[in-house]
C-alpha cells in the first residue's frame, strides 16, 4: 500500500478543529499559509505563555487516518481535521518514524518530522473519553502518545488530498520521536 494524503485542513483562528480544504500551501520555515499555528516562533497558546521566542517545531500537524478506525472501535467518530491536524495521511506509520525524517508531500512540499503531538484535555472537550484513546501507557508504564506527529516545512508547495507521500529516513542512528 502506498502512502497518501487523504485530507488537508487549516484554520486562520484558534479553534480545536480545522476545516478541510481542497488544498493547503506550505511555506518554508513557517507552516501552513493562513493557519493560526504558522510562524517561525511558537504559536500554541500555552507555549507562547512560557516563552514566545521558542522556535516553532509544530508548524504542520499530521495524523494517520488509521487512528480514526481504531478510535471508532471504541465508539468514537472522528473525521479528518477534527483533532486539529493539517494533514491526514494513509498507509504510513507516522508514529514509528524517527526524528529528522523527511516527508515529501505531492510534487514540491517537504516537511521534517520534529516529534510527537502531546495530546491535551481539549481532546476530551471535543469528545469526552477520547483522550484515553490517544494517550495511554505501555506494559512498562511509559507514556504512549498516538495523536499524530509534528513537523517543520523545509520546502514549500501545495498539498492536496490524493497526493503521494515519500519517506526519506535520516542517517542512523535514528532517534525515536518524543513530544514537542
Amino acid at each position: 500500500m502506498s502512502a497518501t494524503v487523504t485530507a488537508v485542513s487549516s484554520n486562520g483562528r484558534y479553534s480545536f478543529t480545522k476545516p478541510n480544504r481542497e488544498s493547503v500551501t506550505l511555506l518554508a520555515g513557517l507552516g501552513v499559509e493562513g493557519d493560526v499555528h504558522a510562524g517561525v516562533t511558537v504559536k500554541h497558546r500555552s507555549r507562547v505563555a512560557k516563552d514566545p521566542t521558542q522556535p516553532n517545531l509544530r508548524q504542520v500537524h499530521l495524523i494517520h487516518e488509521e487512528l480514526f478506525a481504531e478510535v471508532a472501535a471504541a465508539g468514537f467518530t472522528v473525521r479528518p481535521g477534527e483533532l486539529g491536524e493539517n494533514i491526514t495521511t494513509s498507509g504510513i506509520d507516522l508514529l514509528g518514524l524517527p526524528v529528522g525524517t523527511l516527508l515529501r508531500l505531492g510534487d514540491e512540499a517537504v516537511v521534517e518530522v520534529t516529534g510527537l503531538r502531546n495530546p491535551c484535555v481539549q481532546i476530551d472537550n471535543f469528545q469526552d473519553g477520547l483522550l484515553k484513546q490517544v494517550l495511554g501507557r505501555d506494559g512498562a508504564g511509559n507514556l504512549v502518545r498516538r495523536a499524530g506527529i509534528m513537523s517543520i516545512v523545509i520546502t514549500g508547495g501545495v498539498v492536496r488530498p490524493g497526493d503521494p507521500i515519500e519517506v526519506e529516513l535520516p542517517a542512523e542512528p535514528h532517534r525515536p520521536l518524543d513530544r514537542v
